[in-house]
C-alpha cells in the first residue's frame, strides 16, 4: 500500500471474500461505473455487482463503502456507501440504504479521476459489522459511517479496483 492506506489507522480485522460480475480485484472499472454525472463521456455511475462470503462468526449486518483515497482534495472522495445490509444477504440488495456520497447524492457516483491525475485506486469494501443497525442518520457521511462501525467491524473483503482519465 502506499502512504495514503485508507486502512491503515482502522483496526486489523480478519478478510473474507467479495466478488463482482462488474469488476475483477485489480482491475480497471468499466465505462459504465465511470460518472456521467461528472462529465465522463459513455460513464453512466451504475453501481457494481458485489457478492461475498466466509464472514466472521458473529455478523450481524453489512456495509458497503466505495473509496478514492488518490482523489485530489486532501481528504479522498467517497464514492458509494450501503449500511444496514441484512447478515442473512450476500449480495448488494436494491433498496438498501444508501447515504449520500461526496457529490451528496444517495446513490452510486463513478469514477472520475481529473484528466492527467495519473490512476486512482478504489476501495470497494464489504464491512461485516456486530450490530444488526449501524445508527447512522440517513442524511450521514459516508465518513461517519466509517467513524461509527469502527468499532463494530468483525471481518473486511475489499476489492481494489483503479481508473484513469487521460489529459
Amino acid at each position: 500500500m502506499s502512504d495514503n492506506d485508507p486502512f491503515a489507522k482502522l483496526p486489523d480485522v480478519p478478510g473474507f471474500t467479495a466478488t463482482s460480475t462488474t469488476v475483477d480485484d485489480g482491475g480497471t472499472w468499466p465505462t459504465a461505473q465511470m460518472s456521467g454525472i461528472v462529465g465522463v463521456p459513455g460513464g453512466k455511475d451504475i453501481s457494481p455487482h458485489l457478492s461475498w462470503s466466509g464472514a466472521p462468526e458473529g455478523t450481524r449486518s453489512y456495509a458497503v463503502t466505495v473509496y478514492d483515497p488518490d482523489a485530489p482534495t486532501g481528504s479522498g472522495f467517497w464514492h458509494w456507501a450501503v449500511a444496514d445490509i441484512p447478515a442473512t444477504v450476500t449480495e448488494l440488495p436494491e433498496g438498501a440504504f444508501q447515504l449520500p456520497n461526496d457529490a451528496r447524492l444517495a446513490r452510486f457516483v463513478g469514477a472520475a479521476p481529473p484528466p492527467g491525475h495519473g490512476p486512482h485506486r478504489y476501495f470497494v469494501v464489504v464491512h461485516a459489522l456486530d450490530v444488526d443497525h449501524i445508527g447512522v442518520p440517513a442524511d450521514g457521511t459516508p465518513a461517519y459511517l466509517g467513524f461509527t462501525m469502527a468499532g463494530h467491524i468483525l471481518g473486511r473483503a475489499v476489492l481494489t479496483v483503479t481508473a484513469e482519465t487521460p489529459a
